[in-house]
């Protein structure tokens, strides 16, 4: 059952990884080629505050958290499917992070934002938590960049911290369970792009990120419940 978990993992990662892959290639057409999607072209860049935009920025900052706490218990543990899990959400979310980085350069947008995290879903969904808890909602950093209310799922000072000292199955578990809250956010965040950015490539790479964490949560469920632990 394992090897199953893995083996749907593995194809929802590469569905998402498809579903980007695009965009390099789309980076270099010319504005007028009828294989650009809309949003790459001079005459439809999307606005500072729109959901694409925000998405881009947001979703960025999130990514480069999974891909710290992915490289943090790679170095505390020896456990072979944790630290393929790890290696895996480091190398997807860090190429994903790159290719909408990419995106706010083409468009001409600034990488932060002086607003609120998640403002571009209509709502600024920070400011729910509290720094001892790893609901994700305060603490350290926000889509600005200034610190402030955190996005959905984004892990605290002090659970990184904690995770940080721990070794061996306890750093296992808490990763499993940090992450497992970290994807549960990055989910609902993907699936807010599905319903409000435009159709084209960065629409598809959300549909790709929820398809794909999901499939890891469900692995990471089943590698909880071996190791005697569930999500907090």
């Amino acid at each position: 059952m394992r090897r199953a978990g893995w083996a749907a993992v593995c194809g929802a990662v590469l569905l998402a990884a498809a579903a980007g892959g695009v965009t390099a290639a789309l980076a270099d057409g010319p504005a007028d080629d009828p294989a650009v999607p809309a949003s790459a072209t001079s005459a439809s860049v999307p606005g500072a505050d729109s959901a694409d935009a925000g998405f881009a920025r947001d979703m960025a900052v999130h990514h480069q958290q999974a891909v710290e706490m992915s490289f943090v218990v790679r170095d505390r543990t020896d456990d072979e499917e944790v630290r393929r899990l790890a290696y895996d959400i480091a190398n997807t979310q860090a190429n994903q992070r790159g290719m909408m980085l990419g995106w706010l350069d083409m468009w001409g947008l600034p990488k932060v934002s002086s607003g609120a995290p998640m403002a571009w879903m209509g709502t600024a969904e920070g400011g729910h938590g509290s720094e001892s808890g790893h609901s994700g909602h305060s603490g350290h950093g926000s889509g600005s960049g200034k610190g402030g209310p955190l996005m959905p799922g984004m892990a605290t000072k002090a659970d990184l911290a904690r995770l940080e000292k721990a070794s061996g199955e306890r750093a296992e578990v808490l990763f499993l369970q940090l992450m497992t809250a970290h994807h549960k956010g990055g989910v609902h965040m993907a699936e807010g792009c599905v319903d409000r950015c435009r159709p084209g490539v960065q629409r598809d790479l959300a549909q790709g990120m929820v398809t794909a964490q999901e499939s890891e949560l469900s692995l990471m469920a089943d590698l909880l419940k071996a190791r005697g632990a569930k999500p907090e």
